[in-house]
């Protein structure tokens, strides 16, 4: 492994410790998840492709899930498509009367990510470019001489043909109408009115009156339409130079939790419409991908399957079982990583931790393997225990080791009470599984 800029070796150590996902070094410490990750780069081809696609990644708090939904989020910058995130909360749903539903567009709009700004806020960013593109388009099309009257009306042919194909969808004429004026602010060097066109596109306006006396347009996005908006945004940013939109949508327990089953069958009834939507050819140029729980997806009481329509489509089949599951299926299971895949993950942290505190890596072979004996025999370990409590649990077995000098790490170990359940896994058990290994 490459040595790792203590920048990002920070980032990394510190977010793990904390049990959140870290947005940058994901590469220096992805282990396993391969078939996963494979089922949706597929995707990511068929999207680029001009096709659609949705999916739910499935899995218990600490199993991964949002670390594969991080990991993808960078490949798909890295190959040209812009990312937009926002994880549900009691305030963000897919569909609301208080404005929860336009409260999602405003996160991914906010988180909005590129290549080249890849912590959000890319959206001015990604027209300025477009335009900008559009000004070389025409200045290498023209060597003859054009007076600034001529060079601008030949963009604004160019960016109109871009309007026009917008206009066949739903909202299009309105989207269209807010991508002109934006054009026209850029021409007058209008900073005000730039300004105004860019809070309507990320959904600031909460009136029509309001958006109709700011720039002239009556029509907003809201809760009821911003799924429609999301799709012309796909098919815009491709028009831009982009290869498509990845909508990563987190926490679906947020869902799961709402207590009034109205209000929560209205937001399976918008998952279902988006769903489609994607399936039926409806979209372009654009991807969905929801994480959530085995409970918040599979419960049939509250859960995605407590929506008959929704349970019909992704219920799994009775073929799938654990270790040959339907990758191509709509729902992803995360399943457990091996304790072989642990123990790469965790020889990769140790490295990453004395990169980052300036030491030579002092954890043997054999103290990895009875660290990880230890965290595999607790009560109940072999059901429940997850790859974020193993690592926060070796981070901070790391960060005693380099405050006790005096004291090795088994010693530090073999400190601690441990009760072992009935089928606990043995250190012979640990070598032989790892005995064709070499690190």
């Amino acid at each position: 492994m490459s040595k790792i800029p203590k920048r990002i070796a920070a980032t990394v150590v510190n977010s793990l410790q904390g049990g959140v996902v870290p947005r940058v070094g994901l590469e220096y410490v992805t282990v396993g998840r391969k078939s996963e990750i494979e089922a949706l780069l597929r995707d990511i081809s068929i999207i680029e492709d001009g096709g659609a696609s949705f999916r739910f990644v499935m899995g218990k708090y600490g199993s991964g899930k949002s670390f594969l939904l991080q990991t993808i989020r960078n490949y798909a910058m890295k190959k040209g498509f812009v990312v937009v995130d926002a994880d549900l909360s009691p305030d963000r749903r897919l569909s609301g009367t208080n404005g929860q539903g336009l409260a999602t567009y405003k996160e991914l709009i906010k988180n909005m990510s590129t290549s080249t700004k890849s912590d959000g806020g890319a959206l001015s960013l990604i027209l300025e470019k477009w335009i900008s593109n559009i000004k070389v388009e025409v200045m290498t099309a023209n060597k003859e001489t054009l007076n600034e009257i001529q060079f601008n009306k030949l963009i604004s042919n160019k960016i109109m043909s871009v309007v026009n194909e917008m206009q066949g969808m739903i909202h299009g004429f309105e989207f269209g109408t807010v991508i002109k004026l934006y054009w026209q602010s850029y021409i007058d060097e209008d900073e005000d009115m730039k300004s105004n066109v860019l809070k309507w596109f990320r959904g600031e306006y909460l009136t029509k009156r309001d958006s109709k006396n700011a720039i002239g347009v009556s029509e907003i996005i809201s809760d009821n339409n911003w799924y429609e908006y999301i799709k012309i945004f796909a098919l815009f940013l491709v028009r831009a130079g982009y290869k498509g939109m990845i909508v990563l949508i987190d926490e679906l327990v947020n869902i799961y939790k709402i207590t009034n089953t109205t209000s929560r069958q209205n937001n399976y009834e918008k998952m279902l419409a988006i769903y489609n939507d994607m399936l039926q050819g409806k979209a372009n140029y654009i991807g969905v991908i929801m994480g959530g729980t085995p409970q918040s997806i599979e419960d049939k009481h509250r859960g995605v399957f407590s929506y008959e329509a929704l349970q019909s489509r992704l219920e799994t089949s009775k073929f799938s079982k654990e270790g040959m599951q339907d990758l191509m299926s709509p729902i992803i299971k995360l399943e457990p990583l091996t304790n072989s895949e642990m123990y790469v993950l965790i020889e990769k942290l140790a490295q990453i931790h004395s990169d980052l505190y300036s030491y030579s890596k002092i954890i043997t072979d054999d103290e990895l393997i009875k660290f990880l004996t230890i965290e595999y025999s607790r009560v109940g370990a072999d059901k429940n225990i997850t790859p974020r409590e193993i690592i926060r649990d070796f981070i901070s077995l790391l960060n005693i080791s380099i405050q006790n000098g005096n004291k090795s790490l088994s010693e530090i170990m073999n400190d601690g009470k441990f009760e072992f359940s009935e089928n606990k896994i043995t250190d012979d058990e640990i070598h032989q599984e790892f005995a064709d290994f070499n690190v």
